[in-house]
């Protein structure tokens, strides 16, 4: 009898040995405090309490990516979620002055469609809005905006496209701004669900945050020495639904997007700005993008953007798409004719006070 309790006592007493030592060895690496000796049972529910606490706080803030397009928990925040759950409430807050909002643009639209941001949004923003362009307005530089003359083409080439993506590079990296965000001069940027989209991402983390214009990775022919090519996939963030940042991913991005790399880094894969910041950041650093259904480009049907929505969106888009004008379908005191865009209706919703939207009735 008692040769068979040994034997099954045993294992047992195997297991419970190395269960300790790995509780103890857990406890001497973590972050938290740290017991001189073997913790008691309570004092061990205690820390387990710990850890189960920080992993619920971990997974209210990381992305998970699904097998099929690896989307985030943010893709959630389009219905009626809000998109500031769960901000880590132990980080600096995060404030406007805080985002480098980047608007490419050029000269020939200088009068048409930048002239409605500057009516709109950036009125909201100035300060913190970097116009870059291929030629000088002395009218615009007249009234403070900070217009950024690039030595850029101004045609829509994936060289020229590339030119100005790595002025807005360089011109975030001199800055002290906590965020990078790229926009096109066809995007409304809702400010305040920028914000809280922003506020919502460990400050200190490596974020590429926006939404795909395809539905699965781009295949790139990556050039490399003695002329010879190998295909690579990544997703990419589509500029014409803006994208963004944080500055401790730009610092890493730097070896492939600071001064002339960056160009030098599009040419080798022969594809433009956008996808070009989705080549570095998932295939030369290995950092996954995030994907969020609150950007929209033109490129997409936005009569399904519901107005009840738009205080949660981060930027929105028109322009024509299959010969038909593509805007928001928002209902307000501007017609379809004095504002096709619906720029203007959007921003008096967002923002009624507003000196040049008619009263509310």
């Amino acid at each position: 009898m008692r040769k068979r309790w040994i034997r099954r006592s045993l294992p047992v007493l195997i297991f419970t040995f190395f269960l300790i030592v790995f509780v103890d060895f857990q406890l001497r690496t973590t972050r938290f405090p740290r017991f001189n000796h073997l913790p008691s049972p309570s004092a061990l529910h205690g820390f387990i309490q710990q850890v189960s606490i920080a992993a619920k706080g971990a997974r209210s803030l990381m992305y998970n990516y699904s097998s099929s397009g690896r989307r985030s928990k943010l893709d959630k925040y389009n219905g009626d979620k809000s998109v500031t759950e769960g901000t880590h409430d132990s980080q600096p807050k995060l404030r406007l002055d805080d985002i480098y909002i980047a608007v490419k643009t050029t000269w020939k639209f200088h009068q048409t469609r930048l002239a409605l941001l500057l009516d709109t949004w950036i009125t909201r923003t100035k300060a913190d809005t970097f116009i870059f362009t291929d030629k000088e307005d002395e009218e615009l530089q007249s009234k403070g905006y900070n217009m950024v003359v690039t030595r850029c083409q101004s045609d829509h080439s994936h060289q020229a496209l590339s030119c100005k993506m790595s002025a807005e590079y360089d011109g975030f990296m001199a800055s002290n701004k906590r965020w990078f965000c790229h926009v096109d001069d066809d995007n409304y940027v809702n400010l305040e669900g920028l914000l809280s989209l922003l506020s919502n991402f460990p400050q200190e983390g490596d974020i590429y945050v926006g939404k795909p214009s395809l539905d699965k990775p781009i295949t790139a022919h990556q050039l490399l020495e003695g002329n010879k090519t190998t295909n690579v996939q990544f997703w990419f963030a589509t500029g014409g639904a803006g994208f963004c940042l944080s500055r401790r991913l730009a610092e890493k991005m730097s070896p492939w997007a600071s001064g002339s790399h960056f160009e030098q880094t599009s040419a080798k894969i022969r594809l433009p700005d956008d996808c070009t910041v989705g080549f570095i950041v998932e295939k030369m650093l290995g950092i996954k993008m995030v994907h969020c259904s609150l950007f929209h480009s033109h490129l997409e049907n936005l009569l399904l953007i519901s107005q009840t929505s738009l205080p949660r969106q981060v930027t929105l888009s028109y322009g024509m798409f299959e010969n038909k004008m593509n805007s928001i379908e928002v209902k307000g005191s501007f017609s379809k004719e004095e504002d096709p865009s619906r720029f203007k209706t959007v921003h008096c919703i967002l923002y009624p006070s507003t000196s040049w939207c008619p009263p509310v009735t």
